[in-house]
């Protein structure tokens, strides 16, 4: 399929990447482009400032999570009848597994997608030292994928004096610069960045943005480089509907937004109807649905809120206790515990399906990507895994016991998980595509539950 693309990386995680995607972003749609916009690697916020720009979800693509096929597949799925898909980088270019390792790098996600790279310099407080960061950047590139360059956060006196000298050293165009922007300023939390809808106004300032990229960039250069990515091909993955009129509860409001994408669409294409419910705002989970999903989030900055609604933990509590299949991750596994404390150590009641308690540790909990087994069989098969990631700085008491995960470059291994035939609680957030059947057997409980409920 001929699938215009680039993918925007750089050299360390704190470039200016986010907003400049976000502002090339936006410049492609005040053009009359179709735009197709996805994350490097297992953010979940990045793709969310992606969607408010281009009004539709942003996917993520991880090769760790996916061989390369899948992989593929997944771009396409989004990519076909775009002008441009783009595509932002995670962390530095080369940093993969481990930070060491080349698989699930930005490069490595490149390389299986075949996508030319603009290479973001922060050239802030650097001078003529840029040339030789670019010209080790290039000579690492052995599959010769760096099409383009952008230095960001400069001002347009020093790069007019610095592009002649970088054109005569470096063999890939200079596509333009992109100055600091005062006017908006994508805060960090201590899981990130800030959520889009915390940013003021993030709409009109990325419009902003925008309106400056349009002078500072050449997109008649990007769109060029765009289109000259190769044809890609990619086998289809056949998914063949699993169930019929079964209908999955998803919690998604503020406190619960981190889903991928293709996480959701995977349930959909194995036939669920997905019915999404507040647990901040609703009384009670909606009517005639056969399981629930619980996704990460921020629960501990509205932990007040959902300890306050009462009629909504016991609804949830009450559907658990009699049968309903049932998976929760990270913010909403925190949420089914007996009780969560805040950052001041101040103890809130939760939802009571777990025991323990869950509090803030101020630093980060079993960090990175892991690959998970179940000790005994509950939603995977024997000798099957399925791959994850944790990314969170509250613990628990009760983490559960019911599978080992392992990290995949050290080999450390630890336990986690409540883990039994209608449930699944537990930290990692999972990508469903390194393991469908994981998906295939939570419906097939959740249908089970349906024909047990009409008798």
């Amino acid at each position: 399929m001929k699938a215009p693309r680039i993918m925007i990386a750089a050299v360390s995680s704190g470039s200016g990447k986010t907003l400049l995607t976000c502002s090339l972003l936006q410049a492609m749609v005040d053009c009359n482009k179709k735009v197709a916009a996805f994350k490097c690697g297992p953010d979940y916020i990045d793709p969310m400032f992606h969607q408010k720009v281009i009004g539709v979800p942003s996917k993520n693509l991880d090769t760790y999570f996916t061989d390369e096929n899948i992989t593929r597949h997944l771009f396409l799925e989004e990519a076909e009848g775009k002008d441009i898909s783009i595509i932002e980088g995670v962390m530095g270019l080369y940093d993969g597994l481990g930070g060491i390792k080349e698989e699930a790098s930005s490069y490595d996600l490149a390389k299986v997608t075949k996508t030319p790279i603009i290479l973001v310099i922060n050239a802030h407080g650097m001078g003529r030292s840029v040339i030789p960061l670019i010209s080790g950047f290039l000579q690492y590139d052995r599959s010769q994928l760096i099409r383009g360059v952008i230095l960001n956060n400069t001002s347009k006196m020093f790069y007019e004096t610095l592009k002649p000298e970088l054109e005569a050293q470096i063999p890939v165009p200079v596509l333009g610069y992109f100055p600091k922007q005062k006017d908006i300023r994508l805060e960090s939390r201590h899981l990130g960045l800030q959520m889009p809808d915390e940013v003021e106004d993030l709409k009109e300032q990325v419009k902003k943005s925008a309106d400056i990229i349009k002078t500072t960039v050449s997109l008649d250069k990007v769109m060029a480089l765009a289109l000259q990515a190769v044809e890609l091909e990619g086998e289809e993955v056949k998914i063949t509907p699993q169930v019929k009129n079964i209908r999955i509860g998803v919690a998604r409001d503020e406190a619960f937004c981190f889903y991928y994408e293709d996480n959701l669409k995977l349930l959909q294409k194995l036939g669920a109807q997905l019915i999404y419910f507040s647990p901040l705002r609703d009384s009670k989970l909606p009517e005639h649905i056969h399981g629930t999903l619980l996704g990460g989030g921020y629960p501990e900055l509205y932990i007040e809120e959902l300890s306050g609604n009462s009629r909504m933990k016991t609804s949830i509590k009450e559907a658990i206790d009699n049968g309903m299949p049932s998976i929760a991750e990270c913010g909403g596994f925190m949420y089914l515990h007996k009780s969560m404390e805040d950052m001041e150590g101040k103890n809130f009641s939760m939802v009571g399906a777990i025991r323990g308690s869950c509090h803030y540790t101020g630093k980060l909990v079993r960090f990175g990507y892991i690959n998970i087994t179940e000790e005994k069989e509950a939603f995977l098969s024997k000798n099957a895994g399925i791959r994850g990631h944790e990314f969170h700085y509250y613990d628990s008491t009760e983490n559960g016991d019911s599978c080992i995960a392992w990290k995949p470059v050290s080999g450390k291994e630890w336990q986690c998980i409540h883990a039994g035939k209608n449930y699944w609680w537990g930290f990692p957030h999972l990508y469903y595509y390194s393991n469908p059947g994981y998906v295939r057997c939570y419906l097939e409980r959740a249908q089970e539950y349906g024909k047990r409920k009409s008798l």
